[in-house]
């Protein structure tokens, strides 16, 4: 059976989410992270080397990466899912597949190193360091917040929110392989970006995932999807 290793707080929810879109048998090991540090176990280390999730296994392949297991479940399992999930890869050629492949790599590529960023250096000044240096971390943070971090999230979400508002979903007007990868980023930059609540097409979006069934199972299964900080 296909086991999913899923990391408490993840991009591992994403896979979660598309699991349960498509009715596929799975299994599910949990793994929680360290209450100190908040990074992921030792023991996934056991299922991968690079000891990250998501990852998969289904005999014996072990397929790591959120891009890349999504487009193996697509694979595997597109043909036999249910008739909502039709366009989950959209033909080759079309404005469609286009935006799908823009928004696959654009997730990872662009959008998710400026959300690290920002709970990196939100979190700094909250670790244990001597008193009298406290003062010099949390300002050094807020500067570079202000002058590096929020403006570039401040213009990916104007993009977003200009995308959403003339797409359903964001391929087109059907759920594709691009809403999983992108769905873990959306809940990520309205939890940590500041101009978060500005942007009503992408707060509409993030509510059309919420009422998917599927979502709510996954929820239910994975816990909360973004870490806080």
């Amino acid at each position: 059976m296909l086991t999913l290793h899923h990391l408490e707080t993840s991009r591992s929810q994403r896979i979660l989410w598309l699991l349960e879109e498509l009715g596929v048998p799975y299994d599910m090991r949990r793994y929680q992270r360290d209450p100190r540090t908040k990074l992921a176990p030792a023991t996934l280390k056991a299922v991968h080397p690079l000891g990250k999730s998501p990852v998969i296994t289904e005999g014996e392949d072990v397929i790591a990466e959120s891009g890349a297991i999504i487009e193996y479940l697509a694979e595997r399992f597109a043909n036999s899912a249910p008739a909502d999930l039709a366009h989950l890869v959209p033909q080759t050629g079309t404005p469609e597949h286009r935006q799908c492949r823009f928004w696959m790599h654009y997730a990872e590529g662009s959008l998710m190193n400026w959300l690290v960023m920002k709970l990196v250096f939100r979190t700094i000044p909250t670790q244990p360091m001597p008193f009298f240096v406290r003062p010099i971390a949390r300002t050094l943070c807020e500067q570079v917040q202000k002058k590096l971090i929020d403006p570039n999230l401040a213009t990916a979400l104007a993009f977003m929110d200009a995308h959403l508002a003339q797409h359903r979903w964001f391929a087109g007007e059907h759920l594709s392989i691009a809403d999983f990868q992108m769905s873990f980023a959306v809940e990520a930059a309205l939890a940590r970006a500041d101009e978060g609540a500005r942007h009503p097409h992408l707060l509409a979006y993030r509510e059309r995932m919420h009422q998917r069934p599927a979502y709510q199972r996954a929820l239910a299964q994975g816990g909360p999807v973004v870490m806080e900080g």
